[in-house]
């Protein structure tokens, strides 16, 4: 496997937050082989918020299932989401998970999350490229995983602009509400044009950006960095 050479590798740093010994000590291995220095890892959250508290790192590898005193569940990673970007807003984190579901995924990234991968699918090469493209300041989800086949990862900033840059601003102004969950019948209220209309900018948003439903189109208008209106 190539390494990440130069300063680019020197100046990520990596912590790793997983309940599963194996699961941290290959991803350590992993990143440590690249030249990526780890400087913490934890099974829970209270130990690895105590251990990152001074080393500061680049990104954290957050493992979205968590065993606590209730079982196995999400509270324990979107804990952590929420105390890092409380406690550690300049760190980045990219969450690793099994679960697939569209709803928690963009519940992940509003807590703050930059990524999030299917632990099941990924390959070492993915966890890597991730690693530096989220220390480089992109943020990205595998929306391919989610449907279930494989597809390129959502576009990160720099093809984000792009992306943007192909639409009107009427449709920004769709994408934006639609980022908000808002139906078809509420857009043509605040927007003052018809429901036709607005399914007609609709149909266009998947056309251009290349999206399949509704679910998808709002995943990727948050990783666009489109946000909703404040009064939605």
């Amino acid at each position: 496997m190539a390494q990440v050479q130069g300063d680019a590798a020197a100046q990520v740093t990596v912590a790793i937050l997983d309940d599963h010994r194996l699961i941290r000590d290959a991803l350590r291995d992993l990143l440590e082989k690249a030249g990526i220095e780890v400087v913490a890892t934890a099974g829970d959250v209270e130990t690895f918020l105590g251990r990152i508290a001074s080393a500061a790192p680049t990104v954290v590898l957050v493992d979205l299932m968590l065993e606590d005193s209730g079982g196995l569940n999400l509270e324990g990673g979107l804990n952590a989401l929420r105390e890092l970007r409380k406690y550690h807003e300049y760190t980045r984190p990219i969450v690793v998970s099994s679960v697939q579901d569209p709803a928690v995924v963009q519940q992940c990234m509003d807590e703050g999350a930059w990524a999030y991968l299917d632990k099941h699918s990924i390959d070492p090469g993915a966890v890597l490229a991730m690693v530096q493209s989220v220390a480089r300041g992109e943020r990205a989800v595998s929306l391919g995983d989610l449907r279930g086949r494989p597809a390129p990862t959502a576009p990160v900033e720099g093809t984000g602009n792009s992306l943007l840059n192909s639409l009107t601003m009427r449709e920004r102004e769709v994408l934006s509400y639609v980022a908000g969950g808002a139906d078809n019948l509420k857009i043509a209220s605040m927007l003052d044009i018809t429901e036709r209309t607005v399914k007609a900018h609709i149909s266009a948003l998947y056309r251009k950006l290349g999206s399949e439903n509704r679910t998808q189109l709002a995943l990727l208008a948050r990783q666009l960095g489109v946000r909703p209106p404040n009064h939605t």
